[in-house]
């Protein structure tokens, strides 16, 4: 790769490594400092890099926990309002994205318990390349980010999250087999069921119960994409490059109350893909 096509390649990379940087550190300018300094690195290096967003997201992690772990705190006042040099575009982004609420709860959490949580709760990064970053097992990474969890939920301050964002943590839970994630994105109550069609293509009838439905979906879903039906952020499992059954997600208070499998042509017909993370239509 030149030197121009790395250029090329970071700037694709350089939104998404601020958005890592931002959820982890709470700030703008410390967010802007890890990724240039990511820039820095990968410029300066002679290895060969096979995977550039994996290993920027990997540098430029590891560069927010060592900020982390510095004996300078980060205080939530730093980010209340912007400095002169900042962009109140971008201030006003990244307190659309955090919150306050999670700004204040994020510091109740350790370095690692942070990076594990945001890493894999706001980007759907899996537990072996969070180990990864942090020089740990996969389960110790799993538990690092159920124990923040526990830490953040029972307080009632953390922002409910969006249907897509929803929608996007249950797939990466069932494809990654994190069973207490899922009956955390479930409700009780929750129901699944299928239409005459996906029903006939051999989707259960109908699941009831937090238990039952984590079970179904723990260590599947691996050939489901995102997609929108009828607008709505939901999944489609797809064969050789065509949906074949929808998966309709009914999302409330955060969690997802009922999953309808829809095969029916004049659905599936009209499922518009969309990327992982994407909001809407």
């Amino acid at each position: 790769m030149t030197r121009v096509d790395e250029t090329a390649a970071f700037e694709r990379e350089r939104p998404r490594l601020l958005r890592i940087a931002g959820r982890i550190l709470r700030d703008n300018a410390e967010a802007e400092d890890m990724v240039q300094q990511a820039w820095l690195r990968l410029h300066s290096t002679e290895a060969v890099i096979d995977n550039l967003p994996g290993w920027l997201t990997t540098v430029t992690t590891r560069l927010c926990l060592d900020r982390l772990r510095a004996p300078k705190p980060i205080l939530v006042d730093d980010t209340a309002f912007p400095s002169p040099t900042e962009d109140p575009a971008d201030a006003l982004a990244l307190a659309d994205t955090v919150g306050i609420a999670l700004q204040v709860v994020l510091d109740r959490l350790t370095p690692n318990e942070r990076v594990a949580f945001v890493l894999h709760d706001s980007f759907s990064i899996d537990f072996p390349t969070i180990a990864m970053i942090l020089g740990s097992t996969p389960a110790a990474a799993r538990k690092l980010a159920s124990r923040a969890r526990s830490k953040v939920r029972p307080q009632g301050t953390l922002r409910r999250r969006a249907d897509w964002e929803v929608v996007d943590a249950f797939l990466a839970a069932a494809r990654e087999g994190d069973f207490e994630q899922l009956l955390a994105l479930l409700a009780p109550g929750v129901v699944v069921a299928g239409d005459e069609a996906a029903i006939s293509a051999g989707t259960p009838t109908r699941i009831e119960g937090r238990n039952a439905v984590a079970t179904m979906f723990n260590g599947a879903a691996k050939a489901a994409l995102p997609v929108f039906v009828d607008g709505r952020p939901g999944a489609a499992w797809f064969h050789l490059g065509s949906p074949q059954v929808a998966f309709d997600f009914t999302v409330v208070d955060g969690v997802v109350s009922r999953i309808d499998f829809r095969a029916d042509p004049a659905i599936v017909e009209h499922l518009i893909r969309r990327k992982e993370g994407e909001r809407r239509n």
